[in-house]
């Protein structure tokens, strides 16, 4: 299974394929929940920690979005517009300094997550649709040489 982290030269956006449908077939919406649950958690103890809310409450909010916003990227119902509006991710994400490492970070403990559930039994095809997109998208969110 091909999990490589994508050179990203700064400033430059790249075509985003979103993941396929069968990868939330496969997970559901609670599996991707969890999923999102558990990437939060890994991120809530790394290098990168200082990116998320510090507040118990707006970090498992934090989470929610996270998760409404991949089962919408993934085919699912449009749970993030419908709670947050257009999802104007750069934007979003323009208010914190990121940088190439932390995107680095956030994708190697994706990788972790993503191997679990290969052992989990959801196909390498929909997983490699789903890290495809992640890595390709979060090449957007980098905002800091």
């Amino acid at each position: 299974m091909n999990l490589e982290i994508s050179h990203a030269q700064f400033g430059v956006r790249p075509g985003v394929t979103k993941p396929i449908p069968e990868f939330l077939i496969e997970m559901t919406e609670q599996g991707m929940r969890d999923m999102v649950s558990k990437h939060y958690d890994a991120l809530k103890v790394s290098d990168i920690k200082h990116l998320f809310p510090l507040d118990e409450k707006e970090f498992e909010e934090a989470k929610q979005h996270s998760a409404d916003f991949m089962i919408q990227i993934c085919g699912g119902p449009a749970y993030f517009n419908q709670n947050r509006g257009a999802p104007q991710m750069v934007g979003r994400h323009a208010p914190f300094r990121i940088d190439a490492k932390a995107r680095e970070t956030w994708l190697e403990l994706y990788r972790e997550i993503i191997l679990d559930l290969k052992e989990q039994g959801v196909t390498e095809k929909s997983l490699e649709s789903f890290w495809g997109y992640i890595n390709i998208f979060s090449i957007w969110m980098v905002n800091t040489q």
